[in-house]
């Protein structure tokens, strides 16, 4: 991702969709070079971000053959959805342990390419970071690494937008379900609210 122009860069964070909600984020900068490339990334995350991806990817695992079931499934299935539920809370308790309040920052928007922080102070463009997005809906949370690929000044401070320089592929999915999931708790807020 490097050898793209930031007019490149831009283009790339923009194909995915993006949802406006407010969601923690951790914002470390570190040097260009000190960015692992994502076939690495692995060896560099910290060890409670590495165990959050597998158990997600288990839990997705475990109930698909449990569909097939089709009735007699159905009250395993719940039960195995409230143990999930119940795993679900301690990751997400062990994953907030991950949340350095120096480095807090809070996204304006977020999607599987990238992230929009809102900051007091402005960001160089081309500046890296390493990121902890924390998704408290979804008891989950990701490591990755961004690129500053704008800074725009607004009457809050600035909005910053990260493109995602290194993450992995089920991270960038996690991201994409969860902007979808809460787009779906949007239109039917909406839908509710119009019928009131």
């Amino acid at each position: 991702m490097s050898n793209e122009t930031l007019a490149e860069k831009k283009a790339q964070f923009d194909e995915y969709f993006m949802i406006a909600h407010d969601i923690p984020v951790n914002v470390q900068l570190v040097a260009d070079k000190a960015v692992p490339a994502t076939a690495d990334l692995d060896s560099c995350m910290p060890y409670a971000f590495r165990i959050a991806g597998e158990m997600a990817a288990i839990e997705a695992q475990a109930l698909r053959p449990l569909r097939n079931l089709g009735d007699h499934a159905a009250a395993l299935t719940e039960y195995l959805n409230h143990q999930a539920r119940k795993i679900d809370l301690m990751m997400s308790y062990i994953l907030q342990q991950q949340d350095d309040e120096k480095c807090r920052y809070t996204t304006t928007r977020f999607g599987g390419g990238g992230i929009v922080v809102q900051s007091s102070e402005p960001f160089t463009p081309g500046t890296h970071a390493e990121l902890k997005v924390f998704l408290n809906q979804e008891a989950a949370a990701i490591y990755c690494f961004g690129e500053v690929i704008a800074c725009e000044a607004q009457e809050d401070g600035y909005h910053i937008s990260f493109i995602f320089s290194s993450i992995r592929e089920q991270d960038q999915e996690l991201l994409v379900r969860a902007s979808l999931h809460l787009q779906t708790q949007q239109l039917r807020k909406r839908a509710q609210d119009k019928k009131d």
